[in-house]
């Protein structure tokens, strides 16, 4: 991606999803206080930690957004972040309910595992050919609440980062408490 590609692609984003970086915070800390979906509550954890768990990303450009226009058939990507390095990471998260039991919530989870890598390696080549990026300048990571996936994207130039449930309820407990919010 050359300086004048990055730049479009940047105006692109913030004419689709404008609000401010403050603005998405004070979303994701009402979603930890009125935690009514899983999913947003991980979406919350990821955003808020950012730093740590994927230190190349500087700046949130799209959340829950199609990064191909208005094309939402094509797949909304959860995370779309411009890293330090000027090259674009794309994060899925998912929900996966590791507590559940049984024959039938073992298939449950491996279909999630499988679906979150197929989303977002799906997401970045549509996204290279209709932005007419390289390949190499678009990053994906993984974000789920089952360690499971943690070695899946080895092979597919996927990072992987996840966090018990059981953490992720501690986290929302203490940051609610610790910052009054």
């Amino acid at each position: 991606m050359i300086a004048n590609d990055l730049y479009q692609f940047v105006s692109y984003c913030k004419k689709i999803q404008p609000q401010t970086q403050q603005d998405i915070k004070q979303f994701f800390e009402g979603v930890i206080v009125f935690p009514y979906d899983n999913e947003l509550l991980l979406q919350a954890y990821l955003f808020l930690n950012i730093k740590s768990l994927f230190p190349s990303c500087r700046e949130l450009l799209l959340f829950e957004k199609s990064p191909i226009a208005d094309y939402t058939d094509l797949g909304k990507c959860d995370f779309v972040y411009l890293t330090f390095q000027g090259n674009l990471f794309l994060i899925e998260t998912k929900f996966i309910d590791t507590e559940a039991k049984g024959a039938t919530e073992r298939k449950r989870r491996n279909k999630h595992r499988n679906k979150v890598f197929e989303q977002v390696i799906t997401l970045k080549s549509r996204f290279s050919e209709y932005w007419d990026l390289r390949i190499e300048q678009l990053e994906c990571g993984v974000f789920t609440t089952d360690p499971e996936v943690d070695w899946r994207g080895n092979g597919v130039n996927v990072v992987t980062k996840s966090i018990s449930i059981e953490h992720l309820e501690r986290w929302r407990r203490n940051y609610k408490n610790n910052n009054y919010v």
